[in-house]
């Protein structure tokens, strides 16, 4: 979120284009990210919806009510802040319609770079629009709740906002939310025969490799899915309740960046994320694979997809035991390493890398 949409958010309230909220009245702030501020107007009392996890940590550290998703009803405004995600605004703005009171303003503001002006100049054609403005780089519009409510609207809206890739559903701005990962099915398609026991799968997304590993190794006990992006997670969490094959699993909404993993695992397969918004963080890469080495029983084994240039070895060199390369192509490469065991006498053995099976060339 940036300081230009925060900005826009304020505008109609400053300019008597609307009442502001006042003390004891209720409104939900949809999309709020970490560094957000209350709208100098914004007196009420606010329920935020954050359902990234580092940022909803970070927002209920400075004190502010949030939830990872929106409930109940009769809120008297609503405040939407819009992200680079179509579909994903078009879910917010779908939220709003169905939370807000007859009466009661709905605003929503983000950057034109990133599409809200385009977003408004859609909705216009549902929706009974009060007004808009430019502010900066951003862009206000909003509304005012009718008698009869926004339902057909806010329908209409869910249904575009929809997301499904090759039969599984997924969820609007989460990873991979319009098609399988690449990365992902490489991986899946790599995966030894062998696997078995009790296993992880960290950023799991909307539970694509956990289905994939459910679905065709037998001798895996458990899946634990741990995703930082509540949605994909409850995505995940009704994919597997179809696809799971009798496979108990478990479902953890967690930063695995900064909260620590409890439970200690045979497996853990990854494909981790090296973005964050637009930058490029393959650290973000390298704190999961110490996260994994930490979660891991001793011999466990670790399993990850990455593009080919990240140089996450060193990494495992320095977590684990032993690690290796099964397999490139063009684009990815899977990895695997283990997790020290230990010897009848009680002392650690390392064993030098090999890969598990040798590594080919493919387009």
């Amino acid at each position: 979120m940036t300081s230009g949409a925060l900005e826009a958010l304020s505008y109609p309230f400053e300019r008597n284009f609307l009442k502001p909220p006042g003390k004891g009245e209720r409104v939900l702030v949809i999309g709020a990210e970490r560094n957000f501020r209350p709208p100098v107007a914004a007196a009420a009392d606010m329920t935020l919806v954050q359902g990234f996890r580092p940022d909803f940590l970070a927002l209920r550290k400075a004190g502010f009510d949030v939830v990872p998703a929106a409930a109940g009803s009769g809120f008297d405004a609503a405040m939407v802040l819009l992200g680079r995600h179509r579909a994903e605004n078009e879910a917010r703005i779908a939220e709003a319609l169905v939370r807000v009171r007859p009466g009661g303003a709905i605003v929503a503001a983000g950057m034109k770079k990133e599409g809200a002006a385009s977003l408004r100049k859609r909705l216009s054609g549902l929706l009974a629009m009060e007004g808009h403005a430019a502010r900066g780089h951003g862009v206000v519009f909003w509304l005012v709740q009718p008698e009869r409510g926004n339902g057909e609207a806010a329908a209409a809206l869910s249904r575009s906002s929809a997301c499904r890739a090759d039969g599984f559903e997924t969820a609007p701005g989460g990873f991979s939310h319009n098609g399988v990962d690449p990365g992902s099915q490489f991986l899946l398609a790599s995966l030894p025969d062998d696997l078995s026991g009790a296993v992880a799968d960290f950023g799991a997304g909307w539970g694509y490799l956990a289905a994939g590993i459910a679905g065709t190794l037998g001798r895996v006990s458990a899946i634990d899915l741990y995703e930082a992006h509540y949605p994909s997670l409850e995505a995940a969490r009704r994919n597997l309740a179809r696809g799971a094959a009798g496979v108990p699993c478990e479902f953890f909404w967690h930063d695995l960046l900064s909260e620590p993993v409890t439970r200690r695992y045979d497996i853990v397969v990854m494909n981790p994320p090296f973005h964050r918004g637009r930058a490029a963080e393959p650290a973000i890469g390298s704190a999961m694979i110490r996260s994994a080495a930490r979660a891991l029983k001793t011999g466990g084994r670790l399993f990850m997809v990455a593009n080919r240039p990240l140089p996450y070895e060193p990494v495992l060199a320095s977590a684990f035991a032993a690690h290796g390369e099964i397999v490139r192509n063009a684009r990815f490469k899977v990895l695997w390493a283990r997790r020290q065991e230990q010897s009848p006498s009680g002392g650690a053995v390392s064993r030098r890398a090999r890969p598990i099976r040798a590594a080919r060339q493919s387009s």
